[in-house]
């Protein structure tokens, strides 16, 4: 048990963004109106925002190549249409009688895009490679399950004792540290996608152009304008071609909310999720206008090393001098939950009620006596005047008005005056790794609904957890929790978890996500899960 104790697992930055707009039917491949009556063209476009970071599944971090990679890759396992896990690359699984030993049988038809068979040692080849300590994956623990693979990527195992190992061409076997009953939803999120060995071997940088994309999915990778557009096809050696609708898919990387708004609105997209909050209001009653959950949380971390932050009263008098309803009925405007928790609705329990449900709120906003705490923990302190605190996001309009409205409430609310400072998102994501802030923005979206994978996020060990802080008593909890066999005794673990860290405070909930959306009404069968943005792969232009 004691070589559990550090069994730790965490998910990859998430950063939603605040989204939808409203619109015209032009086709946007064609670049306007399409010929009545004639078929059309299989193809949509869609805004990246950005130049996605990063399509390596051993490294990528970042929504944005999130929702590109979910196209072009597949696992062990995928996703159906509602997002529930089915087999994908593999088309048998054998499952010990201890639960700890995985025997998967590939397909006789899964093949790259380059048309080479996708094997076991691919698969082999690559949770090796994301648990090289000389990979530095920051999203190697996600492997943390399988037997040697913690000690290995640390520097205190072998390889040859991970618990991984191709039998032959299309079997693969993998040994874990303790039963997982939700070991299939892991298998089928992009961590788990492979990498064809020969490319990765022979061209370290095969992610970065589209001339050297290899990929197992439904779609391949065609073109890659840098900082432009992106390109995909439908994979023609995808071994279930027949299930995917769509044709041809193109990102576009316009970063600025109005000039992509005006663009759906032109017909140059046929999807929007970026639209000035001025606008949301007006496009709600647009027939395009589509909202659904979005099973996150959007925060502001504390840096708990740098002060004032330093003490526990005063990041907990931050959090209750802000006016969550204002912020989301009058800044954001996008139908956003007021947050008080970290694990936001959406994740159920085994006695049938929602995980958010039963906790319940851990804090409320009074600003009288946010005042009192403040007082109190500069005391503690010794300080007479609140150190400098200043606020910083990543470059966005719709970020930048919400940091705003923060700092006019910390100042009104608890009469802190707060400094704003923003930068480009890599660089942002760098700045906070190097814990070189005070008071940052940032979201986090669990890639399966369980409460475990919102909490991860603050474990001690976990390298998204950027603020600082480690708490022995909270890692136990959800240490113990990932290796608890019943269903009920492990919602209790995570509840008293999430307790501990909400005593702590060493983030600002905000509120939970809604995704809104524009669709142009001649595109039909785009899927919406609840942690990702929008699949095109059954989706189908009219």
């Amino acid at each position: 048990m004691k070589k559990l104790a550090t069994f730790a697992l965490s998910l990859s930055l998430v950063i939603p963004a605040l989204a939808g707009c409203g619109g015209s039917g032009e086709s946007a491949s064609t670049g306007g109106t399409t010929t009545p009556g004639a078929a059309a063209k299989q193809e949509v476009a869609f805004n990246a925002k950005s130049e996605p970071p990063d399509l390596n599944p051993l490294t990528s971090t970042d929504t944005t190549s999130f929702w590109i990679m979910d196209h072009l890759g597949e696992g062990l396992y995928t996703k159906d249409k509602d997002g529930n896990p089915i087999l994908g690359q593999a088309k048998e699984v054998k499952l010990s009688d201890d639960k700890l030993k995985y025997t998967f049988i590939l397909r006789d038809d899964v093949k790259w895009t380059n048309g080479e068979p996708v094997t076991a040692e691919d698969f082999v080849f690559t949770y090796m490679k994301h648990l090289d300590p000389a990979t530095a994956s920051t999203t190697a623990y996600l492997l943390y399950y399988i037997k040697g693979a913690e000690a290995y990527n640390k520097g205190t195992g072998k390889a040859e004792d991970v618990g991984i190992k191709a039998v032959d061409a299309k079997t693969l076997e993998i040994e874990l540290v303790a039963p997982t009953s939700y070991f299939d939803k892991m298998l089928a999120t992009r961590y788990w996608h492979p990498i064809n060995k020969k490319q990765a071997e022979a061209t370290p940088k095969w992610a970065a152009n589209a001339d050297t994309y290899i990929s197992n999915g439904a779609y391949k990778l065609v073109s890659w304008k840098h900082d432009s557009e992106l390109v995909v096809e439908k994979n023609e050696h995808y071994w279930n071609k027949a299930d995917v609708k769509m044709e041809k898919i193109t990102w576009k990387m316009v970063n600025d909310a109005t000039t992509a708004y005006q663009m759906y609105k032109s017909g140059e997209l046929d999807f929007n999720k970026e639209m000035p909050s001025d606008i949301l209001a007006q496009e709600k009653s647009s027939p395009d206008f589509k909202s659904v959950p979005y099973y996150g949380t959007y925060m502001y971390m504390f840096n708990v090393t740098k002060e004032p932050f330093t003490n526990k009263k005063v990041r907990k008098a931050f959090a209750m001098s802000l006016d969550r309803k204002a912020l989301s009925e009058m800044v954001s405007q996008g139908g956003e939950t007021p947050a008080y928790s970290m694990v936001p609705r959406g994740a159920m329990q085994p006695n049938g009620k929602d995980f958010r449900e039963e906790g319940g709120d851990y804090f409320k906003e009074d600003y009288e006596a946010a005042k009192k705490l403040l007082a109190e923990g500069m005391q503690e302190e010794g300080w007479s005047t609140l150190p400098e605190v200043t606020l910083m996001y990543n470059t966005d309009e719709s970020h930048k008005k919400i940091a705003q409205a923060i700092q006019e409430m910390l100042k009104k609310n608890l009469g802190v005056e707060v400094k704003m400072t923003n930068q480009e998102w890599k660089v942002y994501l760098d700045t906070t790794k190097q814990k070189n802030y005070q008071m940052g923005r940032m979201g986090w979206v669990g890639q399966i609904n369980d409460p475990s994978f919102n909490l991860d996020y603050y474990l001690g060990e976990s390298p998204n957890n950027r603020t600082g802080w480690v708490n022995k008593e909270y890692d136990q909890l959800n240490m113990a929790a990932k290796v608890e066999q019943d269903p009920n005794k492990r919602m209790e673990l995570l509840h008293q978890a999430e307790a501990v860290l909400m005593d702590e405070m060493p983030f600002m909930p905000v509120y939970h996500y809604q995704q809104n959306y524009l669709v142009k009404p001649n595109l039909e069968g785009l899927t919406f899960p609840v942690n990702a943005f929008p699949s095109a792969r059954w989706a189908t232009k009219k």
